[in-house]
């Protein structure tokens, strides 16, 4: 605390991230990093761009990886929006879409940034729970609002949503912005993108962090109808013209350009959750049906907390989440399968010694 912080200061609740520990080695399965490197043509295409080149200015409008973007998404150059980061874009949406007299609803059990940006933006905002299957329902969103936020799969649960069931609330909802945050969705979900193009009031925002390997450079993008991207910039350039560096626009061009090796990267994952969670299940592991580069698990032989502190004294990182309805479980990131091996071995040990 500080007298020389405003009372905005004051009040704000800021988001907590993942532990990201320096003095020990982990096995790192609590921030949903990929486990993989990134595709080899997205790193040769960052080291190219260490260069003189980097005394001058990025492109302010990133307009290269927009056009990749809209050519892998079929959409046009007017409909994508880039920035640093989906938190970023996210950020940038919740200033320029969903800031209405009416409520923003969105999940009470979701993206823990949500609240942080609810109360940085000072927005009128009402969390919806989850169902009793820890769901998303939308019949519970049948209420007055004046934009909606949910991600699909949604997180810390991994749960899906059928784009279906997105199209209608769109129609039930003509009038308010609703935003489907998809950092997960190349894991075994179905996008919404398709649905922009046939609806004014639906942005879908991605990352390159996930699927893409590419955490550390920090790069996300919008996909919705021009008038709603058009606002995205209004704000954008308002706060930073040019929010994305020379390697990170030719990085993440290359990358987005490179759709076999992503492919194959998203099937090695996706396989390997299937057969953790066929594991944690033969543990006794109770797991929701994940659509995501993580395992959202509980069991009635441990609680989750000890669970967590026991495998952080083992050398294994998972994310624990002291919040109501949900502190009896852990979400378990999707790792090589030899670190996967490596935490039901660990697992095993807890648990039978408990």
């Amino acid at each position: 605390m500080s007298k020389f912080w405003s009372q905005h200061t004051h009040a704000l609740k800021p988001y907590t991230p993942g532990e990201q520990p320096q003095d020990t080695q982990y096995i790192k399965l609590n921030t949903n990093e990929n486990p993989y490197p990134p595709s080899p043509l997205a790193l040769e295409a960052m080291q190219q761009a260490v260069s003189n080149d980097l005394r001058l200015y990025s492109d302010p409008n990133a307009k290269q990886l927009k056009q990749a973007i809209a050519d892998y998404y079929q959409v046009d150059i007017s409909n994508v929006f880039v920035g640093n980061s989906s938190d970023e874009v996210l950020a940038h949406s919740f200033a320029a879409l969903l800031n209405h007299n009416k409520p923003l609803l969105y999940p009470d059990i979701s993206y823990s940034f949500y609240p942080s940006y609810i109360r940085l933006f000072g927005i009128n905002a009402k969390s919806i729970p989850l169902d009793d299957q820890l769901g998303i329902n939308f019949a519970d969103y049948q209420q007055e609002n004046g934009s909606i936020v949910f991600p699909n799969p949604n997180a810390p649960t991994g749960i899906a949503i059928a784009v279906a069931e997105i199209e209608q609330l769109a129609q039930q909802h003509p009038d308010s912005v609703i935003l489907i945050d998809e950092a997960y969705v190349d894991f075994g979900a179905q996008t919404a993108i398709p649905l922009t193009q046939k609806y004014n009031n639906i942005i879908v925002v991605q990352t390159f962090s996930k699927s893409r390997s590419l955490a550390g450079l920090r790069v996300g993008f919008a996909i919705a109808p021009t008038e709603l991207i058009n606002g995205l910039e209004r704000v954008k350039n308002s706060f930073n013209s040019y929010p994305l560096d020379r390697i990170a626009i030719e990085g993440a061009t290359a990358s987005i350009r490179d759709k076999a090796y992503f492919e194959q990267t998203c099937k090695k994952i996706i396989r390997t959750r299937e057969t953790t969670e066929k594991a944690l299940q033969t543990l006794g592991f109770n797991t929701l049906p994940s659509s995501s580069n993580f395992i959202f698990a509980t069991t009635h032989k441990m609680p989750a907390e000890a669970i967590y502190l026991a495998l952080k004294q083992e050398g294994v990182l998972v994310r624990y989440f002291n919040a109501p309805r949900i502190d009896n479980y852990l979400r378990i990131s999707i790792g090589t399968n030899d670190e996967m091996a490596k935490l039901i071995q660990k697992l095993s040990k807890i648990i039978n010694s408990h």
